[in-house]
């Protein structure tokens, strides 16, 4: 029981974040109607109602690939000289 209650939790905030950020978007389109209802001598009689309609609108994420040109920086290695190698040959022993 408690593994439902905070999955719906976790729904009812998600919807609220997604409401509040502006990526769900529910406007009301046509309002609710409460069914009639008349009383006789013969019993009860309802006459239909009606249901509210809803445009939801949700944000869209689109993933794609452009060219662009990356500056890479330049990586030069000089070879040690006769002193440093002899430096490095002492250090060594």
């Amino acid at each position: 029981m408690r593994a439902i209650l905070f999955i719906l939790i976790i729904i009812i905030l998600v919807v609220i974040a997604g409401v509040a950020t502006g990526y769900i978007d529910v406007n009301q389109i046509r309002g609710a109607k409460a069914p009639q209802l008349s009383a006789t001598r013969n019993g009860v009689t309802a006459k239909a109602g009606q249901a509210p309609a809803f445009d939801v609108e949700t944000g869209s994420v689109s993933i794609g690939t452009k060219n662009t040109m990356v500056k890479v920086p330049a990586l030069i290695v000089h070879k040690p000289g006769a002193n440093e190698a002899e430096a490095n040959a002492g250090n060594a022993m």
